[in-house]
């Protein structure tokens, strides 16, 4: 871990994500989560974090580890047909990782989150982070509804709303 990284988290505040994420923006996310829940029988979270706190900075945490964590934290794993899906934002290190349960991860792969992943930090980086998370959203939905269409309102097993951490 370098002191580079080190600085970004202890300089990245909760400030800085209601700046980039005001509740209209949360707002937007939660919609879009809803409308793409009427084309699949998945369940998606999106999840937003500034900075890493101190033990998990210290020890080296990577976003993709901080995200299994979150994905764990917040049950995703723990949907009927085993095609839950976490997006996660780690506005410190710039870096968006997509967690999948083993349902959807076997179809869609490593490749294809890699590619919606690469899509939002594209826009994220042209600092339209709204419309990145939601661009996001819409690609997960897609691929979910390829393959776990929606039959029927299905229960929705898990809340739609966006989590600041």
């Amino acid at each position: 871990m370098g002191i580079g990284r080190i600085g970004k988290h202890l300089i990245e505040h909760r400030w800085r994500v209601r700046r980039l994420f005001p509740p209209r923006v949360l707002d937007a996310i939660e919609q879009a989560i809803k409308a793409g829940e009427t084309t699949h029988a998945g369940q998606v979270r999106f999840a937003v974090e500034g900075a890493l706190d101190g033990t998990l900075l210290f020890r080296g945490q990577s976003a993709r580890q901080r995200a299994l964590d979150v994905f764990s934290h917040l049950r995703i794993w723990d949907t009927a047909h085993n095609n839950g899906v976490l997006i996660y934002l780690l506005l410190a290190d710039r870096q968006v990782e997509i967690v999948a349960d083993r349902g959807i991860d076997a179809k869609v792969g490593a490749a294809g989150w890699a590619r919606i992943c690469a899509g939002m930090q594209a826009e994220f980086k042209a600092g339209q982070f709204g419309s990145g998370a939601i661009h996001g959203i819409e690609a997960v939905s897609r691929e979910l509804a390829k393959y776990f269409p929606a039959h029927g309102k299905g229960p929705n097993e898990l809340p739609d709303a966006p989590v600041v951490l």
